[in-house]
């Protein structure tokens, strides 16, 4: 008896395995159902301070610390940050392009112009992007979610 089929299958099965893998990163996933991004862009206030999950394509990731990872959902184009205090979630600098569930409370900040311009500098040299300061003209709102877990889906 031959081992060749054998042993295809049994790369077969790994591989089917490999692409149903995904990496839980934090506390476990525990909300039943997904908000759009775009129900929290279109109306924030309804989502202030409670508990969200979201899903989408993972966009960029903070190349210094993991810290925070953009969720965009293809279907409307609106986008989110998933932010976490250093440390306590690494995600994985790798990630953009794979697919993302992420869960924690929506906040927003208000920022100064001064605040804006530190915080979008920042954000571009994390990313090795150019960045205009004289674009800023004015204070800014920003919403993002205060991550307590994430599930990374493989590409």
């Amino acid at each position: 008896m031959s081992r060749f089929p054998l042993l295809a299958a049994c790369f077969a099965l790994f591989a089917l395995a490999g692409l149903a893998a995904s990496l839980n990163l934090g506390a476990p996933l525990s909300l039943k159902a997904s908000t759009p991004i775009a129900d929290l862009i279109r109306t924030p206030a309804k989502f202030l301070g409670k508990q969200v999950q979201v899903k989408g394509r993972v966009t960029e990731v903070c190349q210094k610390a993991g810290c925070w990872m953009m969720l965009v959902d293809d279907a409307s184009g609106k986008s989110v940050r998933i932010k976490v205090s250093d440390g306590e979630i690494v995600f994985p600098k790798d990630a953009a392009g794979s697919q993302a569930i992420a869960e924690g409370v929506f906040t927003s900040i208000a920022r100064t112009r001064q605040q804006t311009i530190a915080a979008l500098k920042h954000e571009a040299e994390e990313q090795s992007r150019a960045f205009d300061p004289s674009a800023i003209t004015s204070d800014s709102v920003i919403y993002q979610i205060q991550g307590t877990g994430a599930r990374i889906l493989e590409k």
